[in-house]
């Protein structure tokens, strides 16, 4: 079994924050992106243009 430090780390593009390997991502790591559900609605949202 691998320590909690061996895990796969990731970077989420939308809060930049460091998210690890989940048990439940075990067969589809390579597809996730986000590290919450909140970050991946917040993805489609862009933000207001400054004037």
């Amino acid at each position: 079994m691998k320590s909690k430090q061996e895990l796969p780390v990731k970077t989420c593009p939308v809060c930049g924050r460091p998210f690890t390997w989940r048990r439940k991502w075990k067969h589809c790591w390579h597809h996730v992106r986000y590290c919450s559900e909140r970050c991946r609605r917040q993805r489609r949202t862009k933000p207001a243009e400054a004037q």
